[in-house]
């Protein structure tokens, strides 16, 4: 694929967009980094937005809507936009999606792939477990930070992967030949619990962290007592409570197979993070 067509990354200012972002430009790439509120604007329940955003791109970064507090049905919006993108001349798709079948929050976590695949797009398809970054970026930056994380994953264990290895994957299959039509299932090289991984960051930071299992409802009441949203505070612990299932126990070689090493450890991971700033108090 050469460089004279943008590339267009959705989500573009997230965990995984922005490190795709960045890869893509480093490689000499140009890429539109898209959201409600970034560079180029998107939104998906704009579709005046969209015109804009595909016009002259050759590829798609997709993230959809499935993990926001909002209501999403994929059947219109993710097929409305990959027949303008086809319009507009695009020729890849790489949706981010997640590696499980279960619903959370009343929604599938998965609902855009058939539509992904009968796009008539050169498709790639991502599935990765929980993002490493969640514990320095996201839901659970809140509880490492007060040395006190609070979550209803029990001891269940999960192949916990990291944000860059899923750029890293996302990124050759936009820009190298050889990944349409495949699926790759992302995970870190081991299952690990939560309080293990708590216990890496302490030992990482220094600094005395504890994890407590809790229940499904006390996890909700303790963050709708700080103000999230009831129905993403379901959300956050069905999904969670897939990691005390053991649903995403098992390891997968989708780093592997699509970029020929292995995936980066949790204990790497910490240590990256450590190094970049992460955590400071």
């Amino acid at each position: 694929m050469t460089t004279n067509k943008p590339i267009l990354v959705l989500g573009g200012t997230g965990k995984t967009g922005k490190r795709v972002v960045a890869r893509l430009r480093d490689r000499g790439f140009t890429a539109r980094a898209a959201s409600r509120n970034g560079e180029t604007t998107f939104d998906w329940h704009d579709e005046g937005t969209w015109g804009a955003a595909l016009d002259g791109a050759g590829a798609v970064y997709m993230v959809d809507l499935v993990d926001e507090p909002v209501e999403w049905d994929p059947a219109v919006s993710v097929r409305s936009f990959c027949e303008q993108a086809v319009a507009a001349g695009v020729e890849r798709l790489t949706l981010l999606q997640a590696r499980t079948d279960e619903e959370a929050g009343g929604k599938s976590l998965t609902g855009s792939e058939d539509i992904v695949r009968a796009s008539g797009l050169q498709w790639t398809i991502l599935r990765p477990t929980w993002f490493t970054q969640n514990f320095d970026e996201g839901v659970l930056l809140d509880g490492i930070m007060a040395g006190h994380l609070r979550v209803p994953a029990g001891d269940g264990l999960e192949p916990f992967v990291d944000c860059a290895d899923v750029a890293d994957v996302a990124v050759a299959s936009l820009t190298r030949d050889g990944h349409a039509g495949r699926l790759y299932e992302l995970t870190g090289p081991e299952a690990i619990t939560f309080g293990q991984a708590v216990a890496e960051i302490a030992r990482a930071t220094g600094r005395e962290i504890r994890y407590e299992a809790v229940t499904h409802e006390q996890y909700v009441d303790d963050l709708v007592a700080v103000g999230t949203p009831g129905e993403y505070a379901e959300l956050l612990a069905d999904l969670i409570g897939q990691i005390r299932k053991g649903k995403n126990a098992h390891l997968s070689d989708g780093v592997q197979r699509a970029l020929g090493r292995e995936p980066i450890s949790f204990a790497e991971y910490a240590e990256n993070a450590v190094a970049e700033g992460a955590w400071r108090v």
